[in-house]
């Protein structure tokens, strides 16, 4: 087995140094932080995201910490661009060594009379634009015998609750995705994890086109001291760091005081 992304020529404070990552859903949130994240430890980053003018800004910022930063015009939702987002970052970089699938929607609501098209943006956002990054990526992987998928989950992916139905669903399916995905690649050296926040501030709220539901959502995040973006991406930074021995599949984080599943 080649290095993994975790036995780098980087050292010290930089074990990531000489490595490559990829994050999507980049231009905010989790991703945002996470690209951040991995920047401070060495790595060069390619962020991508539809928000082109905020990935500019982000792009500056690790350059700023001294790595390569590629800008990625991207919708995960897009097949192509996808193949096309991990294409450039390996012409651009030499090597893709870690992809953090971060693209997410949170459209909670009823089953009964939904508005659907909320279903589709999902299915599509988290569960295929998920499943096309990682196809992109992950032959290049099992290739040089390394590598690291991080799919960002929830709890949600663990417990249903009435209200979120569909945002369930599309959680549940990257969960099965992923643990059969590490079955067949764990052998040859590819490290799949998922990691399941709970409440995180983030702008998923926002994005919530039923009223009751986002009023609801929101008064419960609220109510508790909420994660924030950096420290889920602290987690993701944890995982991608250990020794290539050691695989971390699953990371469930939550705010201390969340006592809802």
């Amino acid at each position: 087995m080649s290095d993994s992304p975790t036995t780098t020529t980087g050292s010290g404070d930089r074990p990531l140094a000489g490595r490559t990552a990829l994050v999507t859903g980049a231009s905010s949130g989790i991703g945002e932080a996470t690209a951040l994240a991995l920047a401070d430890l060495g790595a060069d980053v390619a962020v991508g995201a539809r928000r082109a003018d905020r990935l500019e800004d982000l792009s500056g910022r690790l350059r700023d910490k001294g790595v390569r930063a590629v800008t990625l015009d991207l919708d995960v939702t897009d097949e192509q661009q996808c193949r096309d987002a991990v294409q450039r970052t390996r012409s651009e970089t030499g090597r893709v060594d870690v992809l953090v699938n971060c693209a997410g929607l949170m459209l909670l609501g009823p089953i009964v009379d939904a508005d659907t098209e909320d279903w589709r943006r999902m299915m599509s956002t988290n569960v295929l634009g998920l499943m096309y990054m990682t196809h992109a990526a992950i032959g290049g992987m099992v290739e040089q015998g390394s590598g690291d998928v991080v799919n960002i989950s929830s709890v949600a992916g663990r417990v249903a609750r009435s209200g979120a139905g569909a945002y369930n669903a599309s959680k549940w399916a990257v969960n099965a995705f992923s643990e059969s995905l590490r079955q067949e690649v764990t052998a040859k050296g590819v490290r799949i994890t998922l990691v399941e926040p709970g409440a995180v501030q983030t702008e998923l709220n926002d994005h919530i086109t039923d009223d009751a539901s986002r009023e609801k959502s929101k008064k419960s995040y609220d109510s508790m001291d909420s994660l924030q973006a950096e420290d889920v991406a602290r987690a993701i930074a944890y995982v991608v760091t250990q020794p290539a021995r050691v695989a971390v599949n699953e990371v469930l984080v939550r705010p201390t005081d969340q006592t809802a599943p």
